[in-house]
């Protein structure tokens, strides 16, 4: 098994965050510092056959997977930062080692998945599976159908031009977009080059799976049900 790989499984961090990791040198693998390119033998029950150190101290095998729904807040930081106060790390349990899927801006809020399972993550995030995303949207001042159509169409800001997207109006002052891409920053980017300040942001679903009754702050897990829908929806 691919060294990155394994290390999601075991719930180091996500396969991005794990090639990073081992950039860096801090992953040994049998005594050696490891690359990209080396590999694990895992036995019949996933567990490694070969010594793995981060930082010198030895790996455990893999952690049951979990998966998890959080409702982030508003003022909640989405990095898993120990020194910040407003990190998402100091709401999360010490066991299991929960990782958000994707980040939501600190001053947005709404829906992070959170799970250990390495190869969900990198199916969710990488910019080649075009998973769907769903946000509610509140602007500053009342919009004309003419914005919905620009919107729904793709927004050219600095030296990029969003892909199409469905957008539906709410009210007078909001919209749902659903978008398949991940920009940094993509939804308040595309209103201001549009004239427009986004003055709430909630994210309300990811592909399968939706925020329901779960209150702002609070996180639940996921049901085995949701579990096997979301897999199935990215075909794991």
């Amino acid at each position: 098994m691919r060294l990155a790989k394994y290390l999601a499984q075991c719930g180091i961090s996500s396969r991005r965050e794990a090639c990073r990791l081992i950039e860096a040198g801090r992953i040994s693998l049998n005594g050696k510092i490891a690359k990209h390119t080396d590999a694990v033998h895992v036995d019949a029950d996933g567990l490694c056959l070969d010594s793995l150190c981060l930082d010198e101290k030895p790996i455990s095998g893999a952690e049951a997977l979990s998966y998890w729904i959080f409702n982030k807040a508003i003022g909640t930081d989405c990095r898993l930062l120990d020194a910040d106060k407003s990190s998402l790390l100091h709401l999360l349990p010490t066991t299991p080692r929960l990782y958000p899927v994707g980040r939501l801006d600190k001053d947005s809020r709404g829906l992070l998945l959170l799970t250990n399972d390495g190869e969900l993550t990198h199916k969710l995030m990488h910019p080649s599976f075009a998973h769907s995303k769903t946000y509610h949207v509140q602007l500053d001042r009342p919009f004309n159908d003419a914005f919905i159509e620009q919107m729904a169409c793709g927004v050219q800001y600095k030296e990029v031009r969003t892909l199409p997207c469905q957008v539906t109006r709410l009210s007078d002052v909001s919209f749902e977009i659903v978008l398949t891409q991940g920009l940094n920053r993509q939804i308040r980017r595309m209103s201001n080059a549009l004239g427009y300040k986004v003055i709430d942001l909630q994210r309300v679903a990811l592909m399968t799976l939706t925020l329901g009754s779960l209150a702002e702050g609070e996180m639940r897990p996921l049901s085995p049900e949701e579990v096997t829908a979301l897999k199935a929806a990215v075909a794991i």
